[in-house]
């Protein structure tokens, strides 16, 4: 092959979520609708945590983290996908499609160790309450948000890797609303058996090492757990139940997608759309009906900054200034 056919490519046709022009119109009222839920629910997380002096501790400092990462898993590709269903062609770069899978594996990969993270301060809180504060400090918390972003570095370069190189001659038909990475290879003008591969098992080794990771560690705090009964382990099952159910729901359909390759498109089309929009918007969800300290904290903040009678005065002086 020709140096020159590397590059015939210039643009990839997303196929997005469903052909049927009387469905998408409904689909962009309902996905913009949970976009704007995402980046309203976990920026008031963000805000309550920073506002609220209470808050200040390493749990709620990674939460609020996790909750930024979130923001950015939703935005990576969901804003173009609410706009290509009132598009008659649905087009991306090659450029555009390589910066998708960069920063999808960047911010998924980011998230895992953040959610690692925030498992080990559980543990720290639950098996070593005495020692807590020295562990966990804030130099270490710290270090544990740029350890995340690193690791996500490092896994989406080497991911691009794979990809950058490859030749682009032919198909440019991606099934799906992003350009996933074992979509877009596929559709190389080469075997890329060994390059899927190596796809998988890059993937497959940071996600199930995570997972392995986030087990034992709940096992542990579980046991722990067991053996107590007081008020404050009560509320570290509560905590707990929290976690453990962010870590199943952002786990599990990546797992099956990179982990169990074998699916079919359309199962992993709606994974896809389940840890890009469902996930971020459902983690503020959890972590704030379960958690007394954060309805506490958002009620304080509420109170502050939207004070009873606020918004009457609000309408009152826009009817006025309407009729002058």
């Amino acid at each position: 092959m020709n140096e020159t056919n590397y590059s015939r490519v210039s643009e990839f046709v997303l196929l997005g979520l469903t052909s049927s022009k009387e469905l998408q119109p409904i689909l962009f009222v309902v996905f913009l609708l949970l976009y704007l839920a995402i980046l309203m629910g976990n920026f008031l997380i963000i805000l309550t945590v920073i506002s609220d002096s209470r808050l200040h501790t390493p749990m709620y400092f990674l939460l609020a983290n996790l909750s930024f990462i979130d923001m950015c898993v939703a935005s990576f590709a969901t804003p173009k996908m609410i706009a290509d269903l009132l598009a008659e062609h649905k087009t991306i770069s090659f450029d555009a499609c390589l910066a998708q899978i960069f920063f999808v594996h960047l911010f998924t990969g980011g998230e895992m160790i953040i959610l690692v993270s925030m498992a080990y301060d559980r543990y720290v809180a639950i098996c070593k309450p005495l020692h807590y504060m020295t562990i966990m400090s804030r130099n270490v918390c710290v270090t544990l948000v740029l350890i995340s972003w690193l690791v996500g570095f490092i896994h989406t370069t080497s991911q691009l890797a794979f990809t950058i190189n490859l030749p682009f001659c032919g198909p440019n038909e991606v099934d799906s609303f992003f350009c996933d990475l074992p979509l877009v290879t596929k559709l190389a003008c080469i075997d890329t058996y060994v390059v899927s591969l190596l796809i998988v098992a890059d993937s497959g080794f940071l996600s199930l090492s995570s997972f392995l990771l986030l087990l034992v560690s709940y096992t542990v705090i579980l046991i722990t757990v067991r053996n107590r009964s007081s008020a404050s382990m009560a509320k570290a099952r509560s905590t707990l139940t929290a976690h453990i159910t962010v870590v199943i729901l952002f786990f599990g359909p990546c797992i099956f997608i990179y982990v169990w390759p074998f699916s079919s498109y359309s199962v992993d089309k709606v994974l896809a759309v389940f840890y890009t929009i469902f996930t971020p918007i459902l983690n503020p969800v959890i972590y704030t009906l379960r958690n007394k300290e954060m309805k506490a904290a958002m009620s304080k903040l509420r109170s502050r900054y939207l004070k009873p009678g606020q918004v009457m005065a609000i309408v009152r002086n826009a009817l006025s200034m309407e009729t002058k």
